[in-house]
């Protein structure tokens, strides 16, 4: 009797499911309950995965009941899309411990990158681009909060500053701002969360090689030069002033992959302090984030490039800088 004992308990152990392995969802014919401490907790119509729990023991293999609906239209269809009940799901995102905090929730959270989202022109495209990352679970999503130009683009292009002359001039029209505008509106309808930035190393949609031909210098200098950096924090400042109440902001982005060829590495510490702080003034509930690519590296080095300081990065000591 006690081995048979034994061997039922042994039996249902193993037919609960491991920590974020697949609990649920359509088709899906494996275990239903996760083991102690975990939850088994909805993503989408075809997967539900085991996750921490804080009372641990409950079991969701469901989706959430639903507060409020509401109905999207297009063209050819009606689509209804729904909110999950929370309490908390206008909540601004924020850190706990290692991981991050977002309505009430600590966890991992999965995410994706989309430069172009914001140069859509057909908000069913914006939306479907939602739609689709709430089906697959994904909470988080990057995109470009900027796109320079040096000439005014074609009649229907997006662009969102003309930087011309030693003269910066913000597109806050149907085609500039304004498209960055609804994709903030219908992530926040969703529940998905953005990290937005500001300019990009590089010269894809204008980047700091705008603003060098607008008001010289070089790519190096770009960090110090006056009057671009007056230009970048007066387009910094119209965009968080935007959207600085929004919960679909996640966090704040200084550049993309900014890098300083050759510069001690004082140069873009200075610049990350100073714009970080810039930006707390304007915001103090969004993160703010650096967008480096973590160069510059003595711990477990082993001198090959990624861990060198040609890049002008210290990723410990820019790390290190606590934005107030």
């Amino acid at each position: 009797m006690k081995q048979l004992t034994f061997l039922a308990l042994s039996s249902l152990v193993s037919a609960q499911a491991a920590g974020y392995s697949q609990c649920g969802g359509s088709g899906y014919s494996g275990p239903t309950t996760c083991a102690s401490g975990w939850t088994c907790q909805y993503q989408n119509e075809w997967y539900s995965q085991c996750v921490q729990s804080a009372a641990g023991g409950t079991t969701l293999t469901t989706k959430p009941s639903t507060s409020t609906t509401t109905a999207k239209s297009t063209a050819t269809t009606t689509k209804a899309t729904t909110t999950a009940a929370n309490p908390s799901a206008t909540s601004f995102a924020t850190t706990n411990g290692l991981q991050f905090e977002i309505d009430g929730k600590t966890s991992y959270f999965a995410g994706s990158n989309s430069y172009w989202i914001g140069f859509l022109t057909n908000n069913d495209d914006v939306d479907l681009v939602f739609d689709h990352m709430d089906e697959a679970g994904l909470r988080i999503l990057r995109v470009w909060g900027f796109n320079d130009v040096n000439t005014v683009p074609s009649a229907g292009t997006v662009y969102y500053q003309l930087l011309k002359d030693g003269t910066a001039t913000i597109n806050t029209g149907a085609d500039g701002l304004q498209r960055l505008d609804y994709v903030v509106a219908s992530a926040e309808a969703r529940n998905v969360k953005l990290i937005i930035n500001f300019v990009n190393n590089w010269s894809d949609y204008g980047g700091m090689a705008a603003y060098v031909t607008a008001f010289g210098g070089s790519q190096t200098s770009w960090y110090t030069n006056t009057a671009a950096q007056t230009a970048y924090q007066a387009y910094i400042k119209a965009v968080v002033s935007r959207y600085k109440d929004s919960p679909a902001v996640f966090a704040w982005e200084l550049a993309n992959e900014p890098r300083c060829k050759g510069c001690d590495v004082s140069i873009l510490y200075n610049w990350i302090k100073t714009t970080s702080a810039y930006i707390k003034s304007l915001d103090s509930k969004h993160m703010v984030a650096i967008g480096d690519e973590g160069f510059g590296l003595d711990t477990g080095s082993d001198g090959s490039y990624p861990y060198s300081y040609g890049e002008g990065l210290n990723f410990t000591m820019n790390l290190a800088y606590s934005t107030p």
